[in-house]
């Protein structure tokens, strides 16, 4: 009993003291939140049923070209909602994406991780109640789709993250996530997975770098190959992931 007292007044002096940043950042970014990210291969699984990707040389680059993808027309949607973290950008950019994504498969998936995401950080993150309240709001309109790079620059905005940290942990996030589909799919071992991950990591960088801070009347597709495979996806007769 002695121990479970001391465990209650150190939870009592943690939840008296402001939580630090640093922890929520690590959770949003933890592979263990229930966002649905691991249900999507980014086109991968289909690009390799296609035969364009067959060689760990054309994983690699196979996932600089997402990443490519991702900074120039998603960075500028989750600067814009982290800087403004408001219903009202929110919307806007939310409709805006919805037009300008090109592929049913690719808008599919980006409003169901969004979707998931908005969920998960409403019950998690309940110091901040506008996101419950937002959500709430959004579902009872009917009007808004949920996709994902406004809703995680939405949420990292609430939380307090500046702009250049929430871009560049989207561009980790997704590396992550196509790498970790690339495992599944036998394209790579896990050991081979975590070189590549090293190894694309400052590309990642620089890609972060080069499309940070931009306006949304910059977004732009850079590999429009990429976004007609994905599209192909629902064509597969046999297929592991969503997308």
């Amino acid at each position: 009993m002695e121990g479970l007292g001391n465990a209650n007044e150190i939870n009592a002096r943690c939840l008296s003291t402001s939580f630090p940043q640093m922890w929520s950042q690590w959770q949003l970014l933890d592979s263990i939140l229930p966002t649905g990210g691991f249900a999507h291969s980014f086109g991968l699984e289909a690009a390799m049923q296609a035969r364009l990707v067959t060689t760990t040389d054309d994983l690699k680059t196979y996932v600089i070209h997402v990443l490519e993808n991702a900074g120039s027309l998603l960075l500028p949607f989750i600067c814009a909602t982290t800087t403004s973290p408001d219903a009202q950008t929110w919307r806007r950019l939310d409709r805006l994406l919805n037009v300008m994504l090109t592929n049913e498969v690719s808008r599919k998936a980006s409003t169901a991780q969004g979707s998931a995401l908005m969920r998960v950080a409403a019950s998690v993150f309940s110091e901040i109640p506008c996101l419950k309240t937002m959500r709430g709001e959004a579902l009872s309109s009917g009007e808004l789709y949920f996709h994902h790079a406004p809703v995680f620059g939405l949420v990292c905005g609430l939380l307090g993250f500046d702009a250049e940290t929430t871009q560049k942990a989207y561009m980790f996030v997704t590396m992550r996530d196509i790498i970790s589909a690339a495992t599944r799919l036998n394209l790579v071992g896990p050991l081979g997975a975590a070189v590549l991950q090293h190894q694309v990591a400052p590309v990642a960088e620089s890609l972060s770098t080069k499309w940070m801070n931009r306006g949304v009347d910059e977004a732009c597709q850079t590999c429009p190959l990429l976004d007609t495979v994905q599209g192909c996806h629902s064509y597969l007769f046999s297929r592991l992931f969503c997308s």
